[in-house]
């Protein structure tokens, strides 16, 4: 593989991170799972890739910091969706008392996840 292919390769790639990232922000999912296969695919064609030219570094770090920013963005939504849920998921009807004065746990659960308003 020659430097150019691999500069290509390279440049591509960080394209398709950038695109993926727009397609995540939009919730376009079809777009998403190609960029992400695109992504797979370039991904196994550079692996094999020895060395990089020094000209291409500055181009790989711009990936790795992409990827990155993407990472993040998908670690801080998937918590979001977590935080979501246990909020939702809550018990909304509060324990009640037996007549021996124990705790006695309500069955009900969150009113959205239960399907009960």
């Amino acid at each position: 593989m020659t430097a150019k292919t691999t500069h290509d390769y390279l440049v591509r790639l960080r394209d398709v991170i950038l695109e993926e990232r727009e397609y995540a922000k939009a919730l376009d999912m079809d777009s998403l799972g190609k960029a992400m296969q695109e992504k797979e695919e370039l991904i196994q064609v550079l692996a094999h890739v020895q060395q990089l030219d020094v000209e291409d570094r500055e181009i790989a770090d711009a990936i790795r910091n992409e990827n990155r920013r993407n990472a993040y963005l998908y670690k801080a939504t998937l918590g979001w969706i977590r935080e979501t849920m246990e909020f939702f998921g809550k018990r909304t009807v509060v324990s009640s008392y037996s007549a021996d004065a124990g705790m006695i746990n309500s069955k009900i659960n969150g009113r959205l996840l239960s399907g009960k308003v």
